[in-house]
């Protein structure tokens, strides 16, 4: 434990430097403005910024990525808040009660208020980085190529949730990723895989380019392709946030962090369902559900904190296991690994120090929100009047130069374009492409731990099923597949409150 805290107090020290503290708010900053434009997202904030931070130190350019990521959700609420259109997904169950506030005057209110679920839930979030991602480190130290085998495929079965109530969906864009992920040579003997001759498919699909198509090139496509119609931007009072909506809801704040934290370790689940799942919490537990929707401001404390704590929460898997707990959290993973960062089990014993500088930029990041979301609201409102038709072109160009700028060859900035416009398609008939994004990451650590467990096991199936770990991780893998068909979802819960029924009797 000491050892940590003084990992964690030297880390706090070297991001405490000015070069850093021009990164770390500069980054959050950029993050918040992204934030605040409709239809993008903190997925495309990290693609973006990845490709070009990608001649900066390890250390420079994941601090950036990750005080983006935390600027890009927090700053979301803004446009929630004032215009009723969240800015990112995470977002959404912010607009129910914070434009409500909105129109009744209390605009400043209730983005105080937003920015303060949005501090505690993150500084909760932080602390359990901190405390799990070492122990959960250690536990993973005892996996061996099968449970990683069953730890990928719970990831891309847990995609089937992103897409809501057609898990199908999901599970086709898992897929779809695995296979993109198995395009080029194969990691243990290099054999060719689908290049049909061509060099180029032969080195695989780079991941960065790959992502940025569908997240940035989709995206720009999506919205360009949408009328949108300039909403009104409400006056803002005064943004301090009360002392006494603080206080007053400490239950809330602390029940939404475990929530958002929770589920942001789940993977394939995200931040936008732990807002959700923290909001609906809330207003089961809350003395008055009626005012929901009206303009509660526990309703909107609840929703900040919750997407907010699972920022940590999805980089505690992607640290200790390298499996992300969301679609950002796959990019900032996919950004590690570029960078010579290697998580996974070994991150504690080969590179220790690395958790506590994520904690520490975690730290800066919200730091970042707060200064940013208390002192500078009425300059930041200025992002939302900026048309899209001015926005979405600079984003494209910088989706090309970015796809260009890692090898500077022609093919990513082709493999961006073509990913992009499938994935626009795809959209368009309700294929999330977060899910193809936790495909495409998980798929090259399933692959190979499928290959080297039959290796080891010299091609004996049994022990992904008979080792004591692993046939857990497959019974949670089957039981997420059965409950997610329909049918037999409602066969299993007639049985179990059937079971309790005669219990009862």
């Amino acid at each position: 434990m000491f050892e940590g805290l003084a990992l964690l107090g030297q880390s706090m020290l070297t991001f405490a430097e000015p070069r850093a503290l021009v990164y770390t708010f500069g980054a959050t900053l950029l993050g918040i403005l992204i934030g605040c434009m409709p239809g993008l997202s903190a997925t495309l904030a990290i693609s973006l910024l990845t490709t070009l931070t990608i001649r900066l130190p390890a250390g420079d350019a994941i601090l950036i990525l990750i005080c983006a990521y935390v600027g890009t959700i927090y700053g979301g609420s803004r446009s929630a808040i004032l215009l009723n259109i969240p800015g990112t997904a995470a977002n959404a169950a912010a607009c129910l009660d914070g434009y409500q506030l909105a129109k009744r005057g209390e605009a400043g209110r209730a983005m105080g208020i937003a920015t303060t679920g949005s501090v505690a839930g993150s500084l909760f979030g932080i602390v359990c980085l901190a405390i799990l991602t070492p122990a959960l480190g250690e536990v993973a130290l005892t996996f061996q190529s099968y449970e990683f085998f069953w730890l990928a495929l719970f990831g891309v079965m847990m995609s089937g949730s992103i897409t809501g109530s057609d898990p199908l969906k999901g599970w086709i864009m898992g897929i779809l990723g695995l296979f993109v992920a198995l395009i080029g040579q194969d990691g243990i003997h290099a054999h060719e895989r689908f290049a049909y001759g061509d060099p180029n498919l032969a080195g695989g699909l780079s991941l960065i380019p790959t992502l940025v198509g569908a997240f940035g090139c989709a995206e720009v496509l999506t919205v360009m392709g949408e009328r949108f119609k300039q909403a009104r931007v409400y006056a803002v009072d005064s943004i301090l946030p009360r002392i006494s909506d603080v206080l007053k809801y400490w239950k809330t704040v602390l029940r939404s962090g475990v929530i958002g934290v929770y589920i942001g370790i789940l993977p394939g689940v995200g931040e936008d369902m732990a807002a959700w799942s923290s909001y609906a919490a809330a207003k089961r537990a809350s003395k008055n559900p009626e005012e929901f929707g009206h303009g509660s401001v526990e309703g909107l404390i609840a929703a900040e904190t919750g997407d907010n704590a699972s920022i940590p929460g999805g980089i505690i898997p992607a640290l200790a296991l390298a499996i992300p707990g969301s679609a950002p959290a796959a990019v900032l993973l996919a950004a590690m690994m570029i960078h010579g960062v290697k998580p996974g089990p070994m991150l504690m014993i080969e590179n220790p120090s690395f958790v506590y500088d994520v904690v520490a930029m975690n730290v800066y990041a919200t730091l970042g929100i707060l200064f940013f979301g208390l002192f500078l609201v009425r300059p930041l409102l200025k992002i939302l009047t900026v048309p899209r038709s001015i926005i979405m072109p600079i984003i494209f160009v910088l989706c090309v130069v970015g796809s260009f700028s890692i090898a500077q060859r022609l093919f990513d900035v082709w493999t961006m374009l073509g990913v992009g416009v499938a994935v626009f398609f795809l959209r368009r008939y309700g294929y999330h492409p977060a899910p193809f994004v936790l495909g495409l990451v998980l798929g090259d650590l399933m692959d190979k731990s499928l290959r080297r467990g039959l290796v080891i096991s010299d091609g004996d199936l049994t022990p992904f099923f008979t080792r004591p770990i692993s046939a857990v991780l497959a019974v949670i893998v089957i039981f997420t597949l059965v409950m997610s068909i329909p049918a037999a979802n409602i066969a299993i819960r007639r049985a179990v409150l059937g079971i309790f029924r005669r219990r009862a009797a």
